[in-house]
């Protein structure tokens, strides 16, 4: 056999080889979920906003901040007189468990924590409803946890988000179409966690157009989806407005620009009542009284002073 032949003969056998690999290939075309898949990017860490020392006097004193507030909430298309408590405190938070830590522990997360209250009558009945937030005081971060529960003699309802992998969410009610649930939402603002996040810094408020969770109080009170909806956030000296074109509402809080940025007072304006009864009305919180106090040691009944320094009574 010559060298010609003995070369086409190697030629045509690499050649066979060559398209039973490409046979074997897998040719299936990028998707745009591969794509999607390639381009997952994680979301850059924010820097932590240093505290000030002025910050960790005030804050890490061994009190919290209590606040009163005269308030006249709107329910079922009229206006109800009752009070509110704005309750901000830092905490160490345990991260797995997301909850209060009971020693300290390098893993723990500073956090600055509100436990809001409102109670008010609706006739011969009465409402109570508190939302809690836990928010690092790092504040490059989402709330790690906000709950809320509402109690009233038809029943009571709770709720509760955890910052995982996702947003997780746990909803109780004594209403039938919303009875007991566990789902998941993707990360992003919480109206709840604003409030905390300004009391650290207002000027790192979130403005513009914006994707936001509305507060949880709102959401179960209106018998909302809890998700994300789009809004708009604007920050005017000591003014933050949030307005949700979809749900017909806006929100806005009054605060002292000048440091510990106290809250005066807030404005929610939306649609409320049902059926006829239904119309736009404002819910207003005007400030009362503001003091420093370990409240969790101040619980005999010598103590009870301190509501009526705080118009409580």
């Amino acid at each position: 056999m010559n060298k010609s032949i003995k070369a086409l003969i190697v030629f045509l056998c690499f050649m066979c080889v060559l398209i039973i690999i490409m046979s074997c290939k897998d040719d299936k075309p990028e998707t745009s979920e591969t794509l999607a898949i390639s381009e997952i990017k994680e979301e850059p860490i924010k820097p932590k906003t240093i505290l000030s020392q002025e910050f960790k006097d005030y804050w890490y004193a061994g009190e919290a901040e209590i606040t009163s507030y005269k308030l006249e909430q709107a329910r079922y298309g009229e206006m109800r007189d009752g009070s509110a408590v704005l309750v901000f405190v830092t905490e160490d938070f345990l991260p797995d468990a997301q909850v209060k830590a009971d020693n300290y522990s390098e893993s723990n997360i500073p956090v600055l924590k509100l436990n809001a209250t409102k109670n008010f009558n609706t006739g011969i009945y009465p409402y109570s409803i508190m939302q809690s937030t836990f928010y690092p005081v790092a504040n490059n971060e989402h709330a790690i946890k906000v709950s809320a529960s509402i109690q009233e003699w038809c029943g009571q309802v709770y709720t509760q988000l955890n910052n995982r992998n996702d947003f997780e969410v746990m909803s109780h009610s004594y209403f039938q179409d919303e009875a007991d649930q566990n789902f998941s939402i993707e990360k992003t603002w919480t109206e709840n966690e604003l409030w905390t996040k300004l009391r650290i810094d207002p000027k790192s408020l979130p403005t513009g157009e914006l994707s936001l969770v509305p507060s949880l109080e709102f959401t179960r009170l209106r018998h909302k989806t809890i998700k994300a909806y789009n809004a708009f956030a604007n920050l005017d000296g000591g003014v933050y407005t949030i307005t949700y074109p979809e749900l017909n509402r806006t929100l806005k809080i009054s605060f002292d620009p000048e440091f510990p940025h106290e809250i005066s007072g807030w404005e929610e304006t939306t649609v409320n009542g049902y059926g006829g009864s239904a119309k736009t009305l404002t819910t207003k919180a005007t400030k009362l009284e503001s003091i420093k106090s370990a409240y969790w040691s101040k619980n005999n009944n010598a103590d009870e002073g301190l509501r009526e320094t705080l118009k409580l009574q």
